[in-house]
């Protein structure tokens, strides 16, 4: 099959002009060559595919048949060729971007609003997901670019952090916790903790962080999204650690942990080895220049009278 396929254009050009010279003319090949390439084609498949008639040829019943898969072919590829370029176009092309769910509602959209300021014509396919599952569909060349957390450490992956977040304890507003401005994490060992399930950045950190703080966390509850997780806990079914929320949310006070040191980084992630299209490498360029400012002022709360302890 692959034998066959750079003779594709060379047949459909004969069978379209009916002539030999005035196709090789067109394709910029000498006569001999064509007449030879269509020989060896002819031969492979086993069936003559031209009647010859002096300096004039035109198709047998089976060229027929083999031109119109010809042609499927050959604009298959051409639509092929159109996309790839279309994609890699610095004005227009396409970037397939992947990001956590916690920073979909306020800091990519910000993101894309700044970097279309001087590309307004870049196209993105965006994909949400959590960090494993998003590195799995860069490797596999599915993403361009992500932002995840942590940041991965692969020898196949090229990764920089670009930013952290400061992690608190939520729980229920009427929550023995809850007029605290500050804790250790040691002083919720006790407590039933809502979470998200294994392979996401955030239970990784709630794990690592817990066993710093000398004891493990007894899970009531898992979940895939963190504003879920948030309302779990307002409904009292445990406390959680997580990100801050864009918006308040009536129901929970979020908590400041002091030890062990409660962040998440945040980095940017791509496949080594990878050229990238043009319009790949500005956005990339967008994202390491906000380095240390990439995520947004956290939201003002107001919280209760607190204990200071």
């Amino acid at each position: 099959m692959y034998a066959l396929t750079p003779r594709l254009a060379q047949f459909a050009a004969v069978a379209r002009h009916e002539h030999v010279t005035r196709a090789a003319q067109e394709l910029g090949v000498p006569q001999s060559s064509l007449s030879r390439a269509l020989a060896r084609l002819e031969a492979d498949l086993g069936v003559a595919l031209f009647a010859r008639h002096g300096r004039t040829v035109s198709l047998t019943p089976a060229g027929r048949t083999f031109l119109a898969a010809a042609e499927r072919a050959l604009t298959a590829v051409e639509q092929g060729a159109e996309a790839v370029r279309s994609d890699a176009d610095p004005a227009t092309g396409k970037v397939a971007f992947g990001f956590l769910h916690t920073l979909g509602w306020e800091t990519v959209p910000e993101l894309l609003r700044a970097f279309r300021a001087d590309h307004p014509r870049v196209r993105f396919a965006l994909v949400q997901n959590y960090g494993d599952a998003m590195l799995e569909r860069l490797r596999a060349g599915e993403l361009d670019l992500c932002l995840t957390s942590p940041v991965p450490d692969a020898p196949d992956l090229v990764a920089r952090r670009l930013d952290e977040q400061r992690l608190r304890l939520v729980v229920p507003d009427d929550h023995r916790l809850a007029r605290r401005k500050r804790i250790r994490l040691a002083e919720a060992a006790e407590e039933s903790f809502v979470t998200l399930e294994p392979g996401y950045g955030m239970r990784r950190l709630l794990d690592t962080m817990c066993a710093e703080a000398g004891f493990t966390p007894r899970i009531a509850f898992e979940g895939e999204e963190a504003e879920t997780i948030r309302g779990l806990v307002a409904a009292g079914l445990g406390v959680a650690l997580l990100p801050p929320p864009v918006f308040p949310r009536p129901g929970v006070r979020e908590v400041a942990v002091t030890a062990p040191r409660a962040v998440r980084e945040i980095g940017l992630a791509w496949s080594a080895g990878r050229p990238d299209t043009p319009p790949v490498a500005a956005f990339k360029a967008f994202l390491l220049s906000r380095r240390g400012r990439l995520l947004r002022a956290e939201p003002t709360h107001h919280p209760a009278p607190e204990d200071n302890r």
